[in-house]
């Protein structure tokens, strides 16, 4: 019976982790954020047997992969677990960003096939060094399929003129003080990549401010779902473009405030792997706290009087959503 008992012990550990193909990788290069996706198990490597630049063991266990996340990619981090970047001059400057996520076994003997992810991001260098942030409505998504090939996608949020989501509007978007309250459809798209790909809305929230993680903020669309009767989801995680719209609005108290940031959480989920659909609203939490080492795509908006070109400050209880500025998009690659 004690040998039988030591069975039942070890065999799960031995077969926790059942091997998986390493020819699949995703990495999505956010404005504010890296997030490189591998399969869960790849040739079967453990999670805890993967690091980030050979220094961080920081990945995380996500359904069907092992997901990896360079949080800050401003001027004071650029070394973040052995993140290396490089300044590229010329008459289009760029700043590009390299890492890989590596098998390490520090047994006496390996009996997994080594694994190297290598990836790199590059953006724009004026945002980086004007503004310390890149282009904040668009992100870049990688897909490496092994023998299917590499897939390039462009992943942008837009303001849209109407309920039908044929045309987005030029920047900068402008509405009139009179507008308030006006219905603001918002599209995000990826464009570039197969019908395979789904793009998710987790988190929606408006802030006075352009940081994400101010506490100052207003809540759109909590886990996938509209918070009022304010907030309509027309479509979301069906296919390669989700969109909602809201009524505008501005934060009260703030009379000197004339700006205001949206942000959206978003993923991109591979349908022929995962279940992308969200749960029923119904079931859901009701907490909310923006994930930290999500991706995350800001709009930025303003208020102008009629006939003006000043903006000016609003009182009352609304809060004024109003003014895109299309930033350049931003490129990525990486490899095997």
């Amino acid at each position: 019976m004690a040998a039988v008992g030591v069975l039942l012990i070890l065999l799960p550990m031995t077969w926790a982790c059942a091997p998986q193909k390493a020819d699949y990788v995703m990495v999505s290069c956010f404005p504010n954020a890296i997030i490189a996706n591998v399969p869960e198990c790849p040739y079967g490597w453990e999670i805890g047997q993967l690091s980030l630049g050979g220094v961080c063991y920081t990945g995380i266990n996500t359904p069907g992969f092992y997901r990896f996340t360079i949080p800050d990619l401003t001027p004071k981090n650029h070394s973040y677990c052995g993140t290396l970047s490089e300044y590229v001059g010329g008459k289009d400057p760029r700043y590009i960003f390299y890492n890989s996520i590596v098998s390490n076994d520090s047994s006496l003997t390996v009996r997994n096939q080594p694994v190297n992810y290598t990836f790199s991001c590059t953006y724009k260098a004026a945002y980086l060094v004007n503004n310390a942030v890149f282009s904040q409505r668009v992100a870049t998504v990688y897909v490496n399929n092994g023998s299917l090939g590499s897939f390039k996608s462009q992943l942008s949020m837009n303001v849209f003129t109407n309920s039908k989501f044929l045309y987005a509007k030029d920047a900068p978007y402008v509405i009139d003080t009179s507008e308030i309250g006006s219905e603001v459809f918002i599209g995000i798209e990826a464009k570039g990549l197969s019908n395979r790909f789904k793009v998710v809305i987790t988190n929606c929230w408006a802030t006075p401010t352009p940081y994400s993680t101010d506490r100052k903020r207003w809540t759109l669309i909590q886990n996938s779902c509209s918070l009022d009767n304010t907030v309509t989801i027309f479509e979301n995680a069906k296919d390669s473009r989700s969109m909602f719209k809201f009524n505008s609005f501005r934060f009260q108290r703030l009379e000197k405030v004339s700006t205001v940031w949206l942000h959206c959480e978003v993923q991109v989920c591979d349908g022929e792997k995962l279940f992308c659909q969200p749960t029923p609203c119904t079931s859901r939490s009701t907490e909310f706290e923006p994930d930290p080492n999500g991706g995350i795509l800001t709009m930025e908006f303003q208020v102008r009087a009629q006939h003006s070109s000043s903006y000016v400050h609003l009182a009352g209880p609304f809060l004024s959503l109003l003014s895109i500025f299309l930033l350049n998009e931003f490129l990525g690659y990486f490899s095997l």
